[in-house]
């Protein structure tokens, strides 16, 4: 059922919003601390009256947001994570993930608040946009960078595979024919992806 939300709601939205919730949770949460009204063509009417009696409300919620947009406008968020064999990483940067990193900056968002167009499952640089308010949009950069644990350990495995090749080839005589190439270990594939993102 569709719903207009007289006050902001945490998780769901802000003052003046239409939003869809069940039978249960209007009537035993949000009615009775009237925080919503059914969206209907009468409430509409009730609202646009209720919305000048609550345009202070509604101008401070655009004040903060306004505020909120100006802290994450043009921030970049670091995150250092694994990376498998073929480039993906151990897992995915979620919006709870940037929550919890807005936060350690002081700065307060709700997770679905955030949008990712495309899951950050690998490592680069990825846009984000937060929906403050109505018409109320920041965006910012999360950065995900491999571990350097992790990439001085590829680094160290691939010299080491190297000097094993060179040794092989050297001890190879030109008289016997050479072996089909055999296929790369996840360890040498890893270690590839580390030495491209490396370069890059």
């Amino acid at each position: 059922m569709k719903v207009i939300l007289v006050d902001r709601v945490l998780h769901l939205g802000n003052v003046g919003e239409i939003v869809n919730v069940s039978n249960g949770y209007f009537r035993n949460f949000l009615a009775p601390r009237k925080l919503a009204v059914y969206a209907d063509e009468k409430n509409q009417k009730q609202l646009d009256m209720h919305k000048k009696r609550l345009g202070k409300k509604v101008d401070e919620h655009k004040k903060s947001a306004l505020a909120t947009k100006q802290q994450i406008d043009g921030l970049r968020l670091e995150f250092v994570k694994k990376v498998g064999a073929n480039g993906k990483l151990f897992g995915t940067v979620t919006t709870v993930d940037l929550a919890r990193e807005l936060e350690a900056k002081g700065i307060s968002v709700e997770r679905r608040l955030m949008v990712i167009p495309n899951p950050i499952k690998s490592v680069g640089t990825f846009d984000v946009k937060v929906k403050l308010f109505q018409d109320v949009e920041a965006k910012f950069q999360v950065q995900v960078v491999m571990d350097p644990e992790q990439a001085e350990e590829l680094k160290a495995k691939s010299k080491a595979a190297k000097k094993v090749k060179k040794v092989e080839t050297t001890e190879t005589p030109s008289d016997i024919p050479a072996q089909p190439e055999r296929e790369l270990t996840d360890d040498e594939k890893l270690s590839i992806e580390a030495n491209k993102i490396l370069r890059s």
